[in-house]
């Protein structure tokens, strides 16, 4: 008897063993979650393992047309938030543009807007863009146009149907992302376009496409297309560019883009010849989640906000996780998450940075939560702006006072390890280089502390070499005249 009560409680306890390491298995792949009010935080290490860190942002306050006391918000697809931090709402099941200040109160509402002495509405828009001198540009995509209001809601283009021998006949023109750069040329990211973004001249006029993702080939399918016959290759796949998800723009024009498809380069930076510049110098190419379960499957990208000292974050619809990089590639932080309490989302479609405060968009809720900078997160975007900025003495104490409060951010050290490059202070920064695991950059210090040690010593060095040899053919001119003087005795 007494045996089978120890056999049963050691199958309780093996039991809960196995459940505890399932849970920690779990917990390394899918990342640690955190009390209600603060965003899910994790940070991937040098290795790609899934650990500890401390959130950068924290919930404070949901916005809903409640809380701005007007209906509620019908499944909003886009957001923008201008450099004062004035807030537009794309409340597409509505119809409607909503603008609030930077405390988040109601300025007014946008339902309609006069064409030719008519009123006219949009339909189903899907895409919000506001220029710096308030010019709101809206992608509306029933309509098939883009519509360009000035800062007082007047009609001052409307961009419809294109015209052009790059486009099939059978072309249908339905934007859902828009943008503008200081030129005001307009950028569309259109449903059913795999060329790239459409491009239109200040104008309206549609003149290229650019920035064309690469086609992903697979080279077992490829090979099997040409041994196959004609009614079965009618039956496979196309080999088709993916489709962009998002864009926004920076303040020197360049363009930011994600696409859905994980591929090989999931976010872009596009120059004005299309041409893809994105820096991809971190420890893993920005992606999202380095490490997912089968079910969950990877991290689907749809969204990008640039920010100020080319620190830029995504959004992922999969897994509601947002992920910040700086200009490098380097991930600082991730937080966020698919849930029902503060902080988590239901259908993220959209972020946008306000100064200190991410906000991010819930279609299906209707709402934006707001997220506030926490003290690590202030200090390390703080790190980042002054490295950024060329202050590497404040840089350098900041990147240490955020890895004293996350010992799991390997970047700091290399933070650190790259304003003491710049201070040319190399054998410092060679050892810190070496703690983060950077190894272009503890190459490019130790070969630099090399190069010092050695114009440092060079006189001395060559001074020794010089009496070396010196010594050395004294010794031997003695050595041969002993040798004749004694050659010369003995005959």
């Amino acid at each position: 008897m007494q045996h089978s009560t120890r056999k049963s409680t050691w199958n309780q306890r093996k039991w809960v063993i196995m459940g505890i390491v399932c849970l920690l298995w779990f917990t390394s792949v899918t990342g640690p979650a955190s009390a209600d009010g603060e965003a899910d935080a994790y940070q991937y290490s040098y290795y790609g393992d899934t650990v500890p860190s401390p959130a950068a942002y924290e919930a404070t306050t949901i916005i809903t047309g409640k809380t701005l006391g007007i209906p509620a918000l019908k499944e909003p697809s886009d957001m923008h938030v201008t450099a004062d931090e004035r807030v537009y709402v794309l409340d597409s099941g509505n119809g409607r543009i909503v603008e609030m200040d930077r405390d988040f109160q109601l300025v007014r509402t946008i339902e309609l807007f006069q064409n030719e002495g008519k009123e006219d509405h949009f339909k189903n828009p899907q895409g919000l863009f506001v220029t710096e001198k308030g010019d709101i540009l809206v992608a509306d995509s029933d309509n098939h146009r883009v519509v360009h209001l000035d800062d007082k809601g007047q009609l001052v283009k409307i961009v419809s149907e294109p015209k052009s021998d790059l486009l099939k006949e059978d072309f249908q023109f339905k934007p859902i992302r828009i943008v503008m750069d200081q030129g005001e040329r307009i950028y569309v990211m259109a449903e059913g376009v795999f060329d790239g973004f459409m491009e239109f001249s200040a104008d309206g006029e549609f003149s290229s496409f650019i920035g064309a993702n690469r086609v992903q080939v697979d080279p077992v399918e490829y090979l099997w297309k040409q041994l196959a016959t004609r009614e079965q290759r009618s039956q496979m796949v196309m080999f088709t560019p993916t489709e962009f998800t998002n864009l926004d723009m920076d303040e020197e024009g360049f363009i930011y883009a994600t696409s859905g498809d994980r591929g090989k380069e999931p976010i872009k930076k596009l120059n004005a010849q299309g041409t893809d510049i994105l820096r991809r110098e971190g420890y893993s190419a920005p992606q999202g989640d380095l490490r997912y379960t089968k079910e969950a499957g990877p991290s689907r990208l749809i969204d990008v906000d640039v920010g100020d000292s080319d620190m830029y974050s995504v959004l992922d619809s999969n897994r509601g996780r947002i992920f910040t990089y700086n200009g490098d590639g380097y991930l600082l932080h991730i937080f966020g998450g698919i849930g029902n309490r503060i902080g988590t989302f239901n259908t993220p479609v959209a972020l946008e940075r306000a100064g200190e405060r991410m906000l991010v968009l819930d279609k299906a809720l209707g709402e934006i939560t707001v997220f506030q900078t926490t003290e690590y997160g202030r200090t390390l975007h703080d790190a980042v702006r002054s490295y950024y900025n060329g202050e590497e003495d404040q840089s350098s104490e900041l990147f240490a006072k955020a890895a004293e409060m996350n010992a799991n951010l390997e970047y700091a050290y290399a933070g650190i390890g790259k304003a003491l490059l710049r201070q040319k202070d190399y054998a410092e920064s060679a050892q810190y280089f070496k703690q983060s695991m950077e190894r272009a950059g503890y190459s490019k210090a130790f070969l630099l502390y090399r190069k010092e040690l050695l114009r440092e010593h060079f006189s001395w060095v060559m001074s020794g070499i010089f009496l070396a040899v010196a010594a050395f053919v004294t010794v031997v001119i003695v050595r041969r005249q002993k040798r004749r003087t004694t050659n010369a005795g003995i005959k």
